[in-house]
């Protein structure tokens, strides 16, 4: 069979009444018809475009991206010149489907409908979302540096000046005690603020030990709907025969309680504010020990997910970097050192969002007894990239 007769067969498939075989295929697939509508898809493709094939029946492609894409053109391409084109790192992303989308495309003609195309969308790679995040840590080892000066060269100072305005404000009048007051307030918020940047300079080594995450999960659901989260709804989906995970109890507590507390800022004052926590097992994705002949699979993955208005889209690309936020009175090293930690237990954390939904996604090696050796050379190895 020719590859020709490969891609019409699989749009035969496509305008059939059940595309089911598709239906199992990862990737989008589109059958965009010679007016430019949308003829079928499959179920992939309707949870990348986030409505239904009968929706998408009534709207040509154009209505789904944005005006003057690239996807147009390379349609146009394929009528053209009656072959398949495939094209990388397109962002098809719009407020209909949401942003960003980057994908490779592969755009094939279907011989026996002339003007027919047929649309395979493949989402950016793991690989790449690791990069980011190497990025990332890179940033946070200026930081490493920065806390280190910072808590030489600042914190005794302040001592000094902390002191000073206490002595000022035993002979001060009632009327300048709130400026001694201010100084003295403002001191100890930026010994504070050097105290959480002094975290990223710690490289000891990790303490770590089995730990069952439903453990550490229900006590951060405790803390959370005793506090910060009392007026939220907390959604338990587990899996309940997950194996444990070989990390540090109090560094993961600190990590989920940080997610958690985040995605309850993010809710807001909202009435159907709703928190989701999940685990579950997910074999398939490994990752190479660079340096090294090993690879590491990550089957654990623990998400933390809301119904929140979702991160803005200029933030995204730069969300676990150092001093990043858009709290207020925020400090931005919260993320940051969420994803130090689960970098140093061998782990990736990634962030999908969009408006009313967006997830935190952690990925992190189970326990056996090769663990501790091979999630320790992982981390080693990507924190010293």
């Amino acid at each position: 069979m020719s590859p020709q007769d490969a891609q019409d067969q699989r749009a035969a498939i496509l305008t059939s009444d059940g595309p089911s075989i598709l239906d199992a295929l990862p990737h989008p697939v589109l059958l965009v018809a010679p007016d430019g509508v949308i003829e079928s898809a499959n179920m992939a493709a309707e949870i990348f475009m986030r409505c239904s094939v009968s929706v998408m029946r009534r709207h040509p492609i154009s209505a789904f991206i944005p005006f003057g894409s690239p996807l147009l053109t390379l349609i146009e391409q394929v009528r053209e010149r009656g072959a398949a084109v495939n094209e990388y790192k397109v962002d098809i992303g719009s407020p209909k489907i949401g942003s960003p989308k980057v994908v490779d495309i592969n755009a094939a003609p279907v011989a026996a409908r002339p003007g027919a195309v047929v649309l395979m969308f493949q989402e950016r790679t793991m690989a790449e979302k690791i990069d980011r995040q190497l990025t990332s840590r890179g940033a946070a080892r200026t930081v490493t540096g920065l806390a280190a000066m910072l808590a030489h060269e600042i914190k005794n100072p302040l001592s000094g000046i902390r002191g000073a305005a206490q002595l000022l404000e035993q002979s001060v009048g009632e009327e300048d005690r709130p400026l001694t007051q201010l100084i003295t307030d403002e001191t100890d918020r930026i010994v504070k603020l050097v105290d959480r940047m002094e975290v990223f300079s710690d490289e000891r080594p990790i303490e770590r030990t089995p730990v069952n995450i439903h453990v550490v999960l229900d006590h951060v659901k405790r803390l959370a709907e005793n506090g910060f989260a009392r007026n939220q709804r907390i959604i338990e989906d587990y899996d309940p025969s997950l194996p444990d995970v070989f990390a540090n109890k109090d560094q993961l507590t600190q990590v989920f309680l940080n997610l958690v507390k985040n995605a309850s800022e993010a809710i807001g004052d909202a009435h159907d504010g709703e928190i989701r926590i999940r685990t579950a097992f997910r074999p398939g994705v490994r990752l190479s020990v660079p340096g090294t002949e090993h690879r590491v699979s990550l089957p654990l993955e623990f998400s933390v997910e809301d119904n929140g208005p979702g991160v803005p889209d200029d933030l995204m690309p730069h969300l676990f970097e150092p001093f990043i936020t858009t709290k207020i009175n925020g400090s931005g090293l919260g993320l940051a050192l969420v994803a130090k930690i689960i970098g140093d237990h061998g782990g990736v954390i990634e962030c999908d969002s969009h408006p009313r939904h967006t997830r935190f996604r952690i990925l992190m090696p189970a326990f056996t007894d090769q663990t501790e050796t091979e999630t320790e050379t992982l981390a080693m190895n990507l924190g010293g990239m």
